[in-house]
């Protein structure tokens, strides 16, 4: 008896690839669903993270990693610390060419940023403060800093001469070296901290002088990470702000750099900013839309095994009766 090729030792390994390319292909329909979406259905926002004045986007690398973990993009622009308007028009550019929801977070320096940056763009849908400054309308970063005692930051700058691109005179502001662990990152080893003062970008002086043109906090829903150890903003200004954009507040026990001593505490301080459930408030058995999802994904992966396990052993029985 002549057994049809298809169903012969061939069929056999034929099975098994076509369970596989099933399995493939059903997780492949279903899992952009489920990245794509948040529990309650809806698109998840983009994340932005703004940096501080004298650091670089590495330093949001922790929250970041936990973001995307969650299903989050995130986006981490570079921001260049040539002034406040700059850097906001900059920030806002970077706001312009994201499609959809964003939450748009800031640290330090990077607050004042994005209370310019936000105003007037109708996707962003919340606003996140970190360690953060937080100017109103016409209010200038310097006199704001020293509005409340607590900070070290203005005794441990260091003043470099520079030429500024109209060319005129101006300078740049580094935090000293020696003086860095103690006021930015007390939290973090010694090691640590020392790699982050070699590595400091020089903030424009002018940055400090501006005074801001727009308070999207005004407007926007907020969230403030107040940090109890914070030397550079420190609580008591902290917390001012926070009231006065009467922001969803939370206080951490953490040095100026919680993205980096506190990043669970950040990302869940994010999460809540974009509607998501932190992961320590989540029911021990998830509802909604992602719950769905992945049961279809599993029922779709088991009908592919299944389907591919019955062709292989009906090769197999039609082989043996050959014989």
């Amino acid at each position: 008896m002549r057994i049809p090729a298809f169903l012969g030792q061939r069929g056999t390994r034929r099975g098994c690839a076509l369970a596989a390319a099933l399995t493939a292909v059903l997780y492949g329909a279903a899992a952009p669903a489920a990245a794509a979406r948040g529990e309650d259905g809806h698109p998840r926002p983009t994340v932005v993270l703004v940096h501080d004045a004298f650091a670089d986007a590495s330093g949001w690398n922790a929250v970041a990693e936990r973001l995307q973990r969650h299903g989050y993009t995130v986006v981490a622009p570079a921001i260049p610390l040539r002034g406040l308007a700059a850097d906001a028009a900059g920030a806002a550019d970077v706001l312009k060419r994201i499609t959809g929801p964003v939450v748009l977070v800031g640290h330090g320096y990077g607050g004042a940023v994005i209370g310019v940056a936000a105003a007037g763009n109708p996707h962003v849908t919340s606003l996140v403060y970190i360690s953060a400054l937080m100017p109103d309308r016409g209010e200038a970063l310097g006199p704001l800093s020293s509005r409340f005692p607590g900070s070290g930051l203005g005794a441990a700058l260091r003043r470099t001469p520079v030429r500024n691109a109209d060319g005129t005179p101006g300078a740049d502001l580094y935090i000293q070296n020696a003086r860095f662990h103690a006021l930015v990152a007390a939290d973090r080893p010694r090691a640590a901290a020392a790699v982050m003062a070699a590595s400091q970008r020089p903030l424009n002086a002018s940055a400090f002088e501006e005074r801001a043109a727009a308070a999207a906090w005004r407007t926007i829903p907020s969230w403030a990470l107040v940090a109890t150890g914070d030397r550079i903003v420190p609580p008591r200004l902290a917390r001012f702000q926070a009231d006065r954009a009467h922001a969803h507040t939370v206080e951490v026990n953490s040095s100026h750099v919680a993205m980096a001593s506190r990043p669970d505490a950040v990302t869940d301080l994010i999460l809540a900013a974009a509607g998501d459930t932190p992961p320590a408030q989540r029911p021990l058995a998830a509802t909604g839309t992602r719950t769905l999802v992945l049961a279809l994904t599993g029922c779709a992966a088991g009908l592919a095994v299944f389907l591919g396990g019955g062709l292989v052993s009906s090769a197999r029985r039609r082989d043996s009766f050959a014989r």
